[in-house]
């Protein structure tokens, strides 16, 4: 019969070599992504970009695994005369050959071919994001966010390819020939279309626990050019982490100098600076929103602030206190401070006094530093 499928065990590798040959590409692509990742996710192309471009990143030809034949006539190399056991080396390159590494004058030695891998943004993005998440996420006691799921539940005797049941398929196949009169025990086991089973589904709406982020950015007039860099870097990719693993999380943005008050997401990230240093005041503004709008009960809380540590000496003991009445409303609290020096500020040191390990602190001095940032308030 032309409809019979017929279970079987071909070796397919060989068919399937174009295959395996990319998903090796890709995974040694994402190993050059995850040792560079700091410096990429601070790229102007990228922090700029509309998010559809695709981004070079310079990495190792990769050759199929080859004996390649020694000029020198070194030992333990080809079938030699000498005892081998095994975990001996065979060869290895001499770290002092020329044309290896950089130095004047020609060398003798091949180098290794470099090219540049095109990544696109959002495969970048969902490489920096694996590790990321929003800590102590709890259930509250009025989910307002949900989003539709496919549940499978039922299965039909008909319906696509991609969803066939193959347990249940063999089972039926199986009774089918168990009830049949030609029973033969040297019968291969054939599937005949009637024996097919899918499974089929049903959309059901998915509640998700409640979670406000309150991102804070000091624009002063003492956050110079690296430091509004670095701070608009951070906030840039925490804001596509949570659009991207969370649907329908709410962002709420706070800027502050000597005065806080709440910003559109355009303005947060193009907002000129001037003023002095007072950050009790966003403190106080992001408990006053919380008090009307987000009950603790019902809502996971996350505030994440960034400056330049520069605050007004008389102002550290009231932030500390508004410091701690955050914290213990909020899930996680993140504080960070751009600096050039490797002294900390006087901020910072008054923040340490709370013990609570709900406050996650992170000092960037450099632009590579900006990924263990994120990974240390988002994990």
């Amino acid at each position: 019969m032309a409809d019979d499928i017929i279970v079987s065990r071909d070796d397919w590798t060989l068919h399937r070599k174009g295959y395996l040959d990319q998903s090796r590409h890709k995974e040694k692509v994402e190993e050059v992504i995850k040792r560079q990742m700091g410096d990429l996710i601070v790229d102007e192309s990228i922090i700029l970009s509309d998010g559809k471009k695709n981004t070079k990143i310079p990495m190792r030809s990769l050759e199929e695994f080859r004996f390649r034949y020694d000029f020198n006539k070194k030992n333990h190399t080809g079938q030699g005369t000498k005892k081998m056991t095994p975990g001996d080396i065979l060869g290895r390159e001499q770290p002092n050959a020329k044309g290896k590494g950089k130095g004047s004058g020609a060398g003798e030695e091949p180098g290794q071919d470099i090219y540049e891998a095109e990544v696109t943004y959002e495969d970048l993005a969902n490489i920096l994001f694996e590790e990321l998440k929003l800590p102590n996420l709890d259930d509250k006691k009025r989910p307002l966010i949900a989003h539709d799921r496919p549940v499978f539940n039922d299965v039909r005797k008909k319906g696509l390819m991609a969803n066939v049941d193959k347990k249940r398929t063999l089972l039926e196949s199986i009774k089918r020939q168990a009830f049949s009169k030609k029973l033969n025990k040297d019968t291969k086991l054939r599937i005949f279309p009637e024996d097919l089973r899918f499974k089929t589904w049903e959309t059901r709406p998915n509640y998700e626990t409640n979670a406000v982020i309150l991102a804070m950015m000091d624009t002063s007039g003492s956050m110079g050019q690296f430091e509004k860099y670095i701070s608009r870097t951070f906030f840039f990719w925490m804001v596509r982490f949570l659009r991207l693993k969370y649907e329908n999380v709410e962002m709420r943005f706070l800027a502050h100098h000597t005065e806080a008050k709440e910003v559109t997401e355009e303005e947060f990230f193009t907002r000129g600076e001037s003023g002095g240093t007072r950050c009790s005041s966003v403190y106080k503004y992001a408990l006053d929103i919380i008090e009307k709008e987000y009950p603790p009960a019902h809502y996971n809380i996350y505030p994440v602030h960034f400056t330049d540590g520069d605050n007004i000496g008389s102002d550290n003991a009231r932030a500390l206190s508004l410091m701690k009445r955050l914290v213990d409303l909020s899930q996680i609290v993140g504080y960070g401070e751009i600096l050039r020096t490797h002294y900390s500020s006087t901020l910072m040191s008054t923040l340490k006094r709370i013990a609570d390990p709900k406050l996650r602190l992170v000092t960037i001095r450099d632009r590579n530093e900006v990924y263990d940032a994120l990974k240390t308030v988002f994990s």
